[in-house]
């Protein structure tokens, strides 16, 4: 994501995380960055790396629905606890706008990830309401194509080193949203926000079995005759993906690519409502079954994301 924002032009990007080994990897191709090693769970550490910073986007998570069903509690002590010492060093800093980014993962969440990034939402967006000229403002995602740890780079690297390509369940379906996507629903959170908001884009979805069915077309020297392997559903794992809650619907805005659920302490003036009952979905948005269509996005995907 720092990379895209870099055609903002900032006088500054701070990279903080705790991995020591992707920010050297990070450094040698992108040296202008400033990278700061530390943690979310220091707020010590957090308020020194964000003095002077105007705004701050909080990706730090473990994200991994497995390992977080595994070690529950470290997902709470990085998806809640350091969430929340993220928004006190950044009304410490005097942090213009925060926008942390969340999962579709965390509404109605069925596993431990979800449950702790529903918290994170709930964290972020109450900041409002303690005073402080931080405005906070969470993003919403499904699937980013290409992101780390997603499937289109297992698919990838399954064709490279021709194995097949695993399938939990055919009819699952997720969202397709390229990067560019993502940071461009960044940006709008980040000039729309008056706070407490969730900002979330509206992306068209394929079932995973349309995915692999394109991708082996569009990538595999052996197109059609790649094997496909079905290996069933992983603990936690959901079939659909969810963006928007039939409760959240009742208090959103909408617009023709975003959605914002407003908080319910500041509910907007003139909603868009749906019936109730109605949810936002990758079942129910717009879906992709042609090769050729999932093929474009594939196209403006670019480069896969491997740092962050």
């Amino acid at each position: 994501m720092a990379v895209h924002l870099l055609k903002q032009n900032p006088d500054q990007i701070r990279i903080y995380s705790r991995d020591e080994k992707k920010q050297w990897e990070m450094q040698r191709r992108f040296p202008e960055f400033r990278y700061i090693i530390g943690d979310v769970r220091d707020v010590d550490r957090m308020e020194e790396a964000m003095k002077g910073v105007t705004y701050v986007f909080h990706a730090a998570a473990l994200k991994q629905v497995p390992s977080c069903e595994n070690y529950p509690y470290e997902a709470v002590k990085t998806n809640v606890v350091g969430s929340y010492n993220a928004c006190q060093a950044a009304k410490a800093a005097g942090v213009k706008s925060f926008v942390a980014l969340s999962t579709d993962k965390a509404v109605k969440p069925v596993n431990a990830m979800g449950t702790s990034k529903a918290m994170m939402e709930k964290i972020i967006c109450s900041e409002n309401q303690q005073g402080g000229d931080t405005v906070f403002s969470c993003v919403r995602y499904g699937n980013v194509m290409g992101s780390r740890g997603s499937v289109i780079p297992l698919f990838r690297s399954q064709i490279m080193e021709d194995t097949p390509l695993t399938l939990t369940v055919p009819q699952m379906t997720r969202f397709l949203m390229t990067l560019d996507q993502s940071v461009d629903l960044v940006l709008h959170a980040m000039t729309r926000a008056k706070g407490g908001e969730v900002f979330v884009r509206k992306a068209p979805a394929c079932t995973v079995q349309s995915l692999a069915e394109a991708m082996r077309l569009r990538y595999s020297p052996k197109r059609e005759k790649h094997p496909i392997q079905i290996v069933g559903i992983r603990p936690g794992e959901k079939i659909h993906e969810m963006l928007v809650s039939e409760y959240e619907m009742q208090r959103l805005t909408e617009e023709k690519e975003y959605f914002t659920i407003h908080p319910e302490y500041r509910l907007p003036k003139k909603p868009s409502p749906k019936p109730l009952g109605e949810e936002y979905t990758s079942a129910n948005t717009r879906q992709l079954s042609e090769p050729k269509d999932i093929f474009a996005l594939l196209e403006a995907m670019g480069e896969v994301e491997i740092y962050i």
